[in-house]
C-alpha cells in the first residue's frame, strides 16, 4: 500500500483494477478544511490522462512494473512478435498495447517492455532511433529559408518533417518522444 505522502512522479498505482502512472501531483492545504492531494494520472494501457483528488493520508495499492529489453521480430496484422535475447522465448503483443511505438520499430531493434503480473502492459522504444528515409522529395535550389522543412517517409512507414538538405536513402536520428528529426546518422 502507498500513501499520498509517498506520491512521486512516475510511480504506478492501481485504482479500480486499472494501472495509472503519476504524471504530476500537488499537496494542497486550504485555510479551512482538511488537506488534499490533486493529481494527474495517465492510464498505462491506453495513455489517457485523468485528474483525481485524494484526501491527505489516503492509501491505495501500488503496482510494481518490471522493465525488460526484448528484440522486435516482425508484425503480422494486429500482432507484434518479440523475442527475449537470453532465453529466446517469443511472445505476441497486440497493436493496442504496442501503441505509438509501432511507428519507430523496425525488425531486430530493441524494445522496452513493461510487465505487470506476467502481462505486457506497455511497449516502448529508445529515446533516439536511427531510421532510413525511403521516400522524400529533393530540396529545391534556392529554397534555403531558415527552418524550411519537407515531409519524409521513414522505413517504418512513419512520416516526419526533415530539413531540405536531407535526401532519400540517408539515415537519420529521430527523437521518438516528439517525432522530430535530430541529425543525420553516421553510417
Amino acid at each position: 500500500m502507498i500513501s499520498t505522502a509517498d506520491f512521486r512522479n512516475g510511480i504506478v498505482v492501481k485504482l479500480d483494477d486499472v494501472l495509472f502512472e503519476m504524471v504530476e501531483f500537488q499537496h494542497v492545504k486550504p485555510g479551512k478544511g482538511p488537506a488534499f492531494v490533486r493529481t494527474k494520472l495517465k492510464n498505462v494501457m491506453n495513455g489517457r490522462t485523468v485528474e483525481k483528488t485524494f484526501r491527505a493520508g489516503e492509501k491505495m495499492e501500488d503496482a510494481r512494473l518490471e522493465e525488460q529489453h526484448w528484440q522486435y521480430l516482425y508484425n503480422d496484422g494486429d500482432l507484434f512478435y518479440f523475442m527475449h535475447p537470453d532465453s529466446y522465448e517469443q511472445i505476441e503483443v497486440s497493436k493496442d498495447v504496442v501503441g505509438d511505438a509501432k511507428q519507430w520499430l523496425k525488425e531486430n531493434d530493441q524494445a522496452i517492455m513493461l510487465f505487470y503480473e506476467g502481462r505486457v502492459m506497455k511497449v516502448g522504444v529508445p529515446i533516439n532511433v536511427v531510421l532510413a528515409i525511403t521516400d522524400c522529395e529533393p530540396g529545391v535550389q534556392g529554397d534555403r529559408a531558415q527552418g524550411a522543412t519537407k515531409p519524409a517517409t521513414l522505413e517504418t512507414g512513419a512520416t516526419i518533417q526533415v530539413p531540405l538538405f536531407v535526401n532519400e536513402g540517408e539515415s537519420i536520428k529521430v527523437d521518438t518522444r516528439t517525432g522530430q528529426y535530430q541529425e543525420r546518422a553516421n553510417n
